[in-house]
């Protein structure tokens, strides 16, 4: 199983992974396929293997809250929403946020993974990704009975099925569900044609990663980790917080990553990499151990007292976020549907536990409703909204930081085209405000989700102690073109209401509960929605792969720019935010790192990337 500090502290092994979480997971149980090399992990968090809160599925209020699996960040207070911290939960422990997350499986458009390799980032498009991503898919068709019930159809589907990584349909879904995705086609929205293959638009059943075998969470231990522990090269030390990475002494012009310093039982420890050093930590920490390490801007480093090693000033940048406001519908007490309201009665709690250990009710569930629509299908505003971003940015483009223009007219074109407006149906009340619950009463939610934003926040360290958290900046909001694209989230807010005017679920609910009849006009709804955002926990960008002179911190082969074996394999890679949930992104990733690293990768010719 897990190592001890005796197999670790003054060893060396030939890679070193900081972050045992989704991709750390991945990239080492893919780096130890070669039984020739040695690789370490350090997770700062528990092993939780076997943990009852991560396994059973629908467990979202009680596994968010458990500090043995989740780190409780929060952001500084946001200008944009009205002075509100936020908090952004994260995965603590082996899996990480694969762990903890609401388990669903998107895929965003094929021309928004293209997108990486228009900024300047060979090899990474969709194409590779499918490919990649098909090696951690092991799906499960679901059996013809529920395909006929909830009318999926997987004709033009094409997913891995021989990957680690469970992907299938919960055991139960309701009948009142296909009523609500009915409601959706009924509002113009089509069903989506191939979602899981780069056309996303349109409303349907996106799979979780949920094993319909056992009836529990597959995440990247149960994956990647378990089916692998005993192999004799691969190391994994849990309750290690990795404090810096410590560069050779030579002296040499390229910082040649040596060392990993880390905390264990309260002391300091240093285990030497023969080969390479590979930062997992997340788009939250990764930056901070940059930081530590001297690497980043030099005045950021300057003010907590760390000599610069390597000029970067691209570390804890460009960060975005995805932001979620939810519309609320009271049910009508004769309508059958079994939302989570329900378990907050203790009794009905303890019913559904036992029903569990049965393989039925609510915490055989997931979150599977989806729809990503185009502003188009959302808006007659579109067009209007379109052209006063297009004129605010070309407006202001002399006065954008280098690289940020590029990433903006990208954002401009998928605000033409792409499925960037995303809702989701929650069983339950999501967000109880300005109105609380009613005790007794069952709700619906529809979560309108922002996916592509113009906010660009920042990650930093504010002191030269590890256990000190970087202080986290997305700028909700802030940004004049940020401001404007709230109209976006403010038409979608509006489509979401109007759907209690449309069949089916016009005849499910009594009436809108949240954010209610005083909330009416469009400068109302920008105010509510300011209240009380919040977040699906997707930061990106931190250590964005970008040319360096464009802001980026890691080239294409995800080593970081002035050194010389130093990689980042997590999300705050990704250059420029999609339309999806993360973690099949996260799994890509390390998927197509490992092949990098093992010079497996087949790199593009020249002329066909710039083709």
């Amino acid at each position: 199983m897990t190592a001890t500090i005796e197999d670790v502290a003054s060893k060396s092994f030939d890679y070193i992974i900081c972050g045992g979480g989704t991709a750390g997971l991945t990239l080492a149980a893919r780096l130890s396929e070669d039984p020739n090399v040695s690789v370490l992990i350090l997770e700062a968090g528990g092993a939780n293997i076997g943990l009852t809160d991560i396994l059973r599925p629908a467990s979202y209020a009680t596994i968010l809250g458990n500090p043995q699996c989740a780190w409780d960040y929060t952001t500084i207070k946001q200008r944009g929403s009205k002075d509100t911290t936020h908090k952004w939960f994260r995965g603590k422990g082996l899996g990480g946020s694969s762990g903890v997350n609401f388990m669903c499986w998107i895929k965003p458009a094929r021309e928004e993974i293209d997108d990486f390799e228009r900024l300047g980032n060979p090899g990474w498009n969709w194409n590779n990704f499918e490919k990649y991503i098909h090696r951690t898919e092991g799906f499960i068709t679901p059996p013809e009975e529920q395909q006929r019930l909830m009318h999926l159809n997987f004709d033009k589907w094409d997913m891995g099925t021989q990957g680690p990584l469970a992907i299938g349909y919960p055991a139960t879904m309701q009948e009142a569900e296909l009523k609500l995705q009915e409601t959706m086609v009924n509002a113009g929205i089509p069903l989506a044609a191939r979602p899981s293959n780069g056309d996303p638009v349109g409303t349907y059943f996106a799979p979780c990663n949920y094993d319909v075998r056992t009836n529990t969470r597959s995440y990247a231990t149960t994956a990647y980790y378990l089916p692998n522990k005993d192999r004799p090269n691969l190391a994994v030390l849990v309750a290690a917080r990795v404090n810096r990475i410590l560069p050779s002494s030579d002296g040499g012009l390229v910082f040649s990553a040596e060392r990993v310093e880390f905390e264990y039982g309260g002391e300091l420890h240093t285990v030497r990499a023969k080969k390479e050093i590979i930062l997992s930590a997340g788009a939250l920490k990764t930056p901070q151990l940059l930081e530590l390490s001297g690497i980043g801007n030099p005045n950021i480093l300057r003010r907590i007292g760390i000599p610069t090693k390597v000029d970067l000033p691209g570390v804890g940048r460009n960060v975005q976020e995805h932001m979620t406001v939810s519309i609320s519908f009271e049910l009508r007490d004769d309508v059958k549907f079994d939302t989570f309201d329900i378990l907050a009665d203790p009794e009905v709690l303890k019913k559904h536990l036992e029903l569990y250990r049965t393989g039925t009710g609510l915490f055989t569930t997931n979150v599977t409703g989806f729809t990503f629509a185009t502003l188009h299908q959302i808006t007659p505003r579109a067009d209007e909204i379109i052209k006063a971003a297009e004129d605010k940015i070309m407006k202001n483009a002399a006065s954008y930081p280098p690289g940020l223009l590029e990433q903006y007219k990208i954002s401009l074109e998928r605000l033409r085209k792409s499925a960037g407006c995303e809702i989701i149906i929650f069983t339950g009340m999501m967000t109880p405000y300005p109105n609380p619950v009613e005790k007794g009463k069952r709700y619906v939610s529809m979560v309108a989700a922002l996916n592509h934003t113009f906010s660009r926040g920042t990650i930093h360290s504010v002191s030269k102690d590890p256990a000190v958290d970087p202080e986290f900046d997305p700028r909700y909001l802030e940004e004049e073109i940020g401001k404007l694209y709230l109209q976006v989230w403010v038409e979608m807010v509006k489509f979401a209401r109007n759907l209690k005017n449309v069949s089916p679920l016009k005849d499910m609910i009594t009436k809108e509960h949240n954010p209610g009849p005083d909330v009416q006009t469009d400068e109302e709804i920008a105010t509510w929605i300011k209240a009380v955002m919040s977040t699906t926990w997707h930061t990106a960008s931190s250590c964005s792969m970008l040319p360096q002179e464009m802001g980026g911190v890691v080239d294409p082969q995800l080593k970081v720019y002035g050194t010389e074996n130093l990689r980042v394999v997590d999300l705050s890679v990704v250059p420029l935010h999609f339309a999806a949930h993360t973690q099949a992104i996260v799994y890509g990733i390390a998927e197509q790192a490992a092949d990098i690293i093992k010079g497996k990768f087949q790199q593009p010719h020249v002329a066909a990337a710039a083709a």
